[in-house]
């Protein structure tokens, strides 16, 4: 039964996107600035998690903009930026570049917390799946996440940083 509910969550969610894509423009809406949109997520999150002491820093090119909904990029923004937050120690990294020939954006989302174990990676990204049942939530976020990126024409990894990423103190 879990199964074939995942396989109606999925159609549904594709399908609700791909409306939704078409509706703002498929391939030609507008493009969205994405270091505004950073700015705004990060800073509602940051008074979020204020308790925390996190440090975030955001590395992104002046004017880089992705085609994407702006709605949309905010809800992407705010699933990754938020799990960040919760599971990182000290520090929370968002670093965008841009590949000049293909046009193509690839944003890095990095934390210096315990990280997902490379094993659980995939089982993170399926809806309604938590791998860690402390705090709020609903195992929703990711797999949002994922076919947000997907819609736009992404992908999305969840990977564990170089070891020398992150120095300890």
């Amino acid at each position: 039964m879990a199964a074939e509910v995942e396989r109606i969550d999925r159609s549904i969610r594709h399908h609700l996107g791909r409306a939704r894509a078409d509706a703002s423009g498929g391939a030609t809406r507008r493009r969205t600035l994405l270091a505004p949109a950073v700015e705004g997520v990060a800073g509602a999150l940051g008074r979020l998690h204020a308790d925390r002491g996190i440090a975030f820093a955001a590395d992104i090119p002046a004017g880089l903009a992705l085609a994407v909904d702006p709605q949309d990029l905010d809800e992407l923004l705010g699933n990754l930026l938020d799990n960040g937050w919760r599971w990182a120690a000290h520090r929370l990294a968002l670093t965008a570049t841009a590949d000049p020939v293909t046009g193509r954006a690839r944003i890095a989302i990095e934390d210096d917390g315990p990280g997902i174990p490379a094993e659980d990676r995939a089982e993170a990204l399926r809806p309604g799946r938590r791998l860690d049942e402390r705090g709020a939530g609903h195992g929703f976020g990711l797999s949002i996440a994922r076919e947000l990126v997907e819609l736009s024409g992404g992908s999305l990894q969840l990977a564990a940083p170089p070891a020398a990423a992150w120095p300890r103190s």
